[in-house]
């Protein structure tokens, strides 16, 4: 029997020539490249545009905040001298008399009621109209037409202030006459809905106003939600569809949950428009003195208008500290308003 031989091969030896564990050579084109040391991988090449970019984009923020601040500290400043000489608790007194520098007595409660009072009634006319249109746009509308109306409702944001003033004085105040002579009579007995202190002829109340500053905060809120509930995870919605659901379903169960801190958000930003809005209720509400009698047919003055009224009076330090004071409060009344709406959005991580 013919038994097969089968020489062993030496070893390290064969085609490879390398011996266990050193490696083989290589050509000088396959040279090994040197291994990166742990600080070349923490500190990556930066580019010298991205480096200035980085910069400036630093610097404006710096920049707006310190401003920001600064805005703040001035009106302080200028405010202490004269309310140092007030002769009225400036937080819950309703009088205002800055004549006689000698004598001075301001108060801001009544500013704040008229102010509040008017932004509270605009946002609760634009919330739901806002809401409406958002929606409508986003889910039902076809983009052929969906896009021009978006343009058209952005549109009443570039209409002057003055515009909507003269338009609510003398087109919808004898509108809404009828109207409000009827809440007067059928809820006259409602605080709100009582007789004011101005004739509704004139249409110079505040519930006029409040409707002017509904239609000037609509395209904010519009926009804001309209963005927010168009990046509705498309997931989503096609799941709700998948299991059945009508479109008011999928609206109701992933398009409102998904945009619901959005839009309250943007209903926060509109009303920081109204609370500062000066020249349309500087026109509407300028037929009375008397102070705010918690109706909505009453007249009366702002923050922001009765510093617009009262620009004869700035020739005073002391006088015109009186109203900077009032400015230092809507200052920090619509920083806290914008703040908030901030944070509510802050707090949603989709939304960044």
């Amino acid at each position: 029997m013919n038994e097969r031989i089968v020489a062993k091969r030496p070893a390290g030896t064969g085609t490879t020539g390398a011996r266990r564990g050193v490696p083989a050579a290589r050509p000088d084109s396959e040279a090994p490249i040197p291994p990166t040391t742990e600080a070349d991988q923490k500190a990556p090449h930066v580019r010298p545009g991205d480096r200035i970019f980085r910069g400036l984009a630093t610097g404006s923020g710096i920049f707006i905040v310190v401003l920001i601040g600064a805005i703040g500290l001035f009106l302080l400043l200028q405010a202490i001298p004269s309310l140092a000489l007030d002769q009225v608790n400036f937080l819950t007194s309703r009088e205002w008399s800055t004549g006689d520098v000698t004598n001075l007595r301001f108060g801001i409660l009544d500013l704040l009621l008229v102010t509040v009072v008017s932004s509270a009634l605009a946002l609760l006319i634009a919330m739901p109209i806002a809401l409406g249109i958002a929606l409508f746009l986003t889910q039902y509308a076809p983009r052929r037409l969906a896009r021009p109306f978006a343009y058209v409702v952005d549109l009443l944001s570039a209409v002057p202030s003055i515009i909507f003033g003269l338009w609510g004085l003398f087109v919808l105040g004898p509108v809404l006459t009828p109207f409000a002579e009827w809440l007067m009579d059928a809820l006259g007995w409602i605080p709100l809905f009582a007789k004011g202190n101005v004739s509704i002829e004139l249409g110079g109340t505040i519930f006029t106003a409040g409707i002017v500053l509904a239609v000037m905060i609509l395209p904010i809120i519009t926009a804001v939600s309209r963005e927010v509930f168009d990046r509705t995870p498309v997931t989503h919605i096609e799941g709700a569809i998948a299991l059945g659901a009508t479109k008011w379903e999928v609206v109701r169960t992933t398009v409102l949950p998904f945009g619901k801190a959005g839009y309250v958000s943007a209903s926060m930003l509109g009303l920081g428009r109204a609370l500062g809005e000066t020249i349309a209720l500087m026109i509407i509400l300028s037929g009375t003195n008397e102070a705010f009698g918690w109706s909505l047919f009453d007249g009366g003055a702002t923050f922001a208008s009765k510093i617009a009224l009262a620009a004869p009076e700035f020739n005073d330090p002391k006088s015109a500290g009186a109203y900077i004071a009032a400015g230092l409060v809507l200052f920090v009344l619509t920083f806290v308003v914008n703040a908030i709406a901030r944070s509510i959005v802050a707090g949603h991580k989709e939304y960044e």
